[in-house]
């Protein structure tokens, strides 16, 4: 199918859909953020450790250029001079790079939240394509980013071009100064210079951040054909569904149908509805219904009835009731245990043939009859 149009794409992304994004590293970012969190914590862990660094590095060079004859006659001694001074600008640089370390990870993780994946490692033949290469150095989007990189630099640049002119009678006075206040007077010229910098470049992230985050969720969005299929991938399709239910009413008549042969009664309203109802002494506390049906499905319970030589008694009330009350399993409620006694009373006399009479009169509550309130 050729690839939706941005047109089509209507419908907001899904959760399934974020997720999945999310698992194959595809989360919001932002450049600038990471970029402005960077500078500022090198800048903070430059003025916070200058001291530290400058009289480290100095140490460092005192070591390096300070050398005797046995350093000059020995190889090895220089190659241990080497590895020292290695060694002292490792951990010299350690702590800074560690700051901004910290802070590169905490900027993507205040935009896209802790998101860890392996996918963005895996290798990927299609991004070596020198073709598809071209083509995403020279389509709009390029453009676009080559756009705001430029309006980025000249805002970040004028910033910095104005502080400059705002302490340039300074910066000319620096020439007159002794070395000890020209140096930190020149520090805080170069502070000013950085923080205004700092400053335009806060200003360029606090936009950029909520465009990434829309942008974001404006590219994951989806066609309402891609709604329907993963509704069905997740839900199931409503005709498979359909079709599962299907079969298992199915099968559920099926072991009630089973059931019948084993029932001690049917009980009918002759036409409409017929229920079947066992009971053991032993094992019951109450009669239960282990079978029901209305039209075609009572006319199939009443012949397996007949088939089985099952009793097959006429109360159109009770059997109302029973149908419209009690589910397949249940065991009949207090109300119909008159009723249903007159039912098991007669099949006795009848199964001992002791001549019986069915009831004239059926004692089933009024608000247990469905048609007592279709009347009503």
């Amino acid at each position: 199918m050729a690839e939706d149009s941005d047109l089509e794409r209507t419908e907001p992304a899904s959760g399934r859909k974020i997720q999945k994004a999310r698992d194959e590293g595809n989360v919001p970012r932002s450049r600038e953020l990471s970029t402005f969190a960077v500078l500022m914590a090198t800048g903070a862990a430059l003025a916070l450790m200058g001291g530290y660094l400058i009289g480290t590095l100095r140490r460092m060079m005192h070591n390096s250029l300070d050398f005797g004859r046995a350093d000059v006659v020995s190889p090895t001694m220089m190659a241990t001079d080497l590895g020292e001074a290695a060694w002292d600008a490792l951990f010299t640089v350690l702590p800074v790079a560690a700051v901004v370390l910290l802070a590169a990870i905490v900027s993507n993780t205040v935009v896209s939240g802790w998101n860890f994946s392996l996918k963005p490692l895996e290798a990927n033949l299609g991004k070596m394509n020198p073709i598809k290469g071209l083509g995403r150095m020279f389509n709009w989007k390029a453009l676009v980013e080559l756009a705001k990189a430029a309006l980025k630099g000249g805002i970040i640049a004028g910033a910095s071009a104005w502080m400059i002119w705002l302490q340039w009678d300074e910066i000319l006075t620096l020439t007159a100064e002794p070395m000890e206040s020209a140096m930190p007077h020149f520090g805080w010229i170069t502070m000013y210079t950085f923080l205004a910098a700092a400053a335009a470049f806060a200003l360029i992230a606090a936009i950029d951040v909520p465009y990434q985050i829309w942008n974001y969720y404006h590219g994951l969005r989806m066609t309402k054909e891609e709604v329907r299929q993963e509704y069905k991938e997740t839900e199931g399709d409503p005709q498979i569904k359909a079709r599962i239910r299907s079969l298992q009413r199915e099968q559920a008549r099926r072991r009630m149908m089973q059931a019948v042969p084993k029932a001690d009664v049917v009980v009918t309203n002759p036409m409409h509805y017929a229920v079947a109802l066992q009971y053991e002494e032993k094992g019951m506390a109450a009669p239960v219904v282990v079978a029901k049906g209305a039209q075609l499905v009572a006319e199939r319970i009443k012949e397996l009835a007949r088939e089985h030589h099952v009793p097959v008694v006429e109360a159109p009330p009770l059997a109302r009731a029973l149908h419209r009350h009690v589910e397949v399993g249940d065991a009949i409620p207090g109300p119909l245990f008159t009723a249903v006694a007159q039912v098991l009373a007669y099949v006795y006399q009848l199964n001992h043939q002791m001549n019986p009479v069915l009831p004239e009169a059926w004692q089933v509550p009024a608000k247990f009859d469905p048609a007592n309130r279709l009347e009503a």
